[in-house]
């Protein structure tokens, strides 16, 4: 059956952080150092999701852009594409998808309320815990005989 988005979340919390796409990239980048993450979700009301926006895209459009980056409207630098999961996804599914789409933040939604975002990380985390506990269960068995 596979470990769930679900408790990824409740392992880590459910915890959003959104911006508003006139926010400035500066104002972006400033929140983005503030709390030691790596993707904001862009939304007018808190709520619906605008796009999303992450490091990546600030690093891609400075390579194109001639002026003052800091000054830009978030919306100038986010996906619009937002690739989304539920909580009843499972983590295999969600992997397949940050791999098949070349993306390192999911938001969970459900219904369409935003329940939480899942990182790369996060999801790398899970893995190593769950072949952490398949070693222990391995060596019980051997050692049991």
């Amino acid at each position: 059956m596979g470990t769930r988005v679900a408790a990824l979340l409740a392992a880590k919390g459910s915890e959003v952080v959104t911006i508003e796409p006139t926010a400035t990239v500066a104002d972006m980048v400033g929140e983005l150092a503030r709390r030691g993450i790596g993707a904001l979700v862009v939304s007018a009301d808190g709520a619906r999701i605008d796009g999303i926006v992450s490091e990546r895209d600030v690093v891609r459009r400075m390579a194109t852009y001639r002026g003052d980056l800091g000054t830009e409207p978030v919306s100038d630098i986010m996906s619009t594409t937002v690739y989304t999961c539920a909580p009843d996804d499972t983590v295999d599914g969600l992997m397949a998808t940050m791999t098949e789409h070349r993306v390192r933040h999911v938001p969970v939604v459900s219904d369409g309320v935003l329940h939480g975002i899942v990182s790369i990380g996060d999801v790398v985390k899970s893995r190593i815990d769950d072949l952490e506990r398949d070693r222990r269960e391995l060596e019980e068995y051997i050692t049991a005989r």
